[in-house]
């Protein structure tokens, strides 16, 4: 039987943490609210939880046909797919060698790992808007996903990754005759999939809501991403409507949250595979 004492002390965290929650999620609920408003409603000195006037998902409907919200959102899945296959691609065999490898330097190009995951990207984004506009690559594509194709937090979760795996296994693999490409694809990325799959998760997150970079390498809607659309959307079509404004800020939010509602088991599952051996 539970302890009075226990019980209480439970009915008090759960208070805690459902505040909190709520706490959490009382602006993105506010602006679901805001997004059903009449344009009159918005600002009125007298609060209404419901809209005084319903325009059910009228707001909606302009957000779709003010702006192109469907090319910002295409425009995303690209750059955000290509960057994430790229982290991926990269971090893979640089965390393998740094984790397992035996080779001189590794502990120098540790320490540059560290040192870009200390580095914030907006103290960069000078320096790669000018590489970016020597080359020719202001509103591209290659712009917004070259600079982050290499992950230093992917190299660094991933390493933690392969420090879990025993030594042994990849010494049986190579007494097998496996060669160190076979090892990496056949008997580690599997291993290590949770780890992958948070990397991907947390690369997702970043770069769909970005808002830095592509307002410094795009220069018009047509490669414009998700909220760098939004900003365009709001100085260019709707101005103070906020209804419709919040209405695609919702939109294009709702697929980030989805993914992450379906994930999270495994999203957890991951971050706890980069805890060190």
């Amino acid at each position: 039987m539970m302890q009075p004492s226990s019980r209480l002390v439970g009915i008090v965290r759960h208070l805690l943490l459902a505040t909190g929650a709520m706490l959490v999620l009382l602006p993105l609920l506010w602006a679901i609210r805001i997004s059903f408003l009449p344009a009159e409603d918005v600002f009125s000195p007298q609060f209404h939880l419901l809209p005084s006037r319903w325009i059910g998902f009228e707001n909606y409907a302009r957000a779709l046909t003010a702006s192109p919200l469907l090319r910002f959102l295409v425009n995303g899945v690209v750059v955000c797919a290509a960057i994430i296959l790229c982290q991926v691609l990269v971090a893979i065999p640089c965390a393998y060698i740094l984790a397992k490898g035996r080779i001189v330097g590794l502990r120098l190009i540790w320490l540059a790992v560290l040192v870009g995951l200390v580095v914030p990207p907006a103290a960069l984004a000078l320096p790669l808007f000018i590489m970016a506009a020597q080359l020719g690559l202001i509103d591209t594509y290659a712009a917004l996903i070259l600079p982050w194709t290499i992950s230093p937090l992917g190299i660094f979760l991933l390493r933690q990754a392969f420090l879990r795996v025993p030594d042994e296994l990849i010494e049986a693999a190579r007494l097998d005759g496996l060669g160190e490409v076979e090892i990496l694809a056949r008997i580690l990325v599997p291993l290590i999939t949770p780890a992958i799959g948070a990397l991907i998760m947390i690369s997702l997150v970043a770069h769909w809501n970005d808002l830095l970079w592509p307002s410094v390498v795009v220069t018009s809607g047509d490669k414009a991403t998700p909220p760098f659309g939004v900003m365009l959307f709001q100085v260019q079509e709707i101005g103070s409507d906020y209804g419709p404004l919040l209405a695609g800020a919702i939109m294009i939010a709702a697929p980030l949250l989805l993914v992450f509602i379906l994930t999270q088991r495994r999203f957890l599952d991951g971050l706890s595979w980069t805890g060190s051996k």
